[in-house]
C-alpha cells in the first residue's frame, strides 16, 4: 500500500513538473507539445490508465481536467498580459484551429476570449 502510495506521488510530481515546464509561453512560435493525457503517460514511459489513477489518487482529479486547467490559467494570462491576437494564443497552446481554442476556453468560463479580455 505504502509502496502504491509513494508510485502516485512520484508520478504525480514528474506529471506536474512536465506540465509545468511548458509555460509561461513568450514566443508565439513556440507551442505546447504535450495536450493529452496519452502524451504525458508516453512522456513518463507509464500507461495512461495508471497515470489517471496515480493523479486522481494524488489530486482528485484526472489528468485531462488538470491539463485544461493549466491551459485555461495560461490563456488567461496571455490574454491580459500579451498583445498577441487570439489566433497566436490559441495556436501557442496547441490548438489547431482558433475556433477550437475559443470553443474550449467558452465551454470553461462562458465568456469568448475576447469578452474575457475586455473585461
Amino acid at each position: 500500500q505504502n509502496h502504491e502510495i509513494n508510485a502516485s506521488r512520484r508520478i504525480s510530481i514528474l506529471f506536474h513538473e512536465l506540465l509545468e515546464r511548458q509555460f509561461p509561453i513568450d514566443d508565439t512560435h513556440r507551442s505546447v507539445k504535450l495536450r493529452t493525457p496519452s502524451d504525458f503517460a508516453e512522456h513518463l514511459s507509464v500507461h495512461v490508465n495508471h497515470l489517471n489513477r496515480a493523479l486522481k489518487g494524488t489530486t482528485g482529479k484526472t489528468t485531462s481536467k488538470l491539463i485544461s486547467e493549466r491551459i485555461l490559467k495560461e490563456s488567461k494570462i496571455l490574454l491580459k498580459q500579451s498583445q498577441w491576437n487570439i489566433s497566436e494564443i490559441g495556436f501557442a497552446l496547441g490548438f489547431s484551429e482558433p475556433t477550437h481554442f475559443s470553443n474550449f476556453f467558452k465551454k470553461h468560463l462562458d465568456l469568448s476570449p475576447s469578452q474575457f479580455r475586455n473585461v
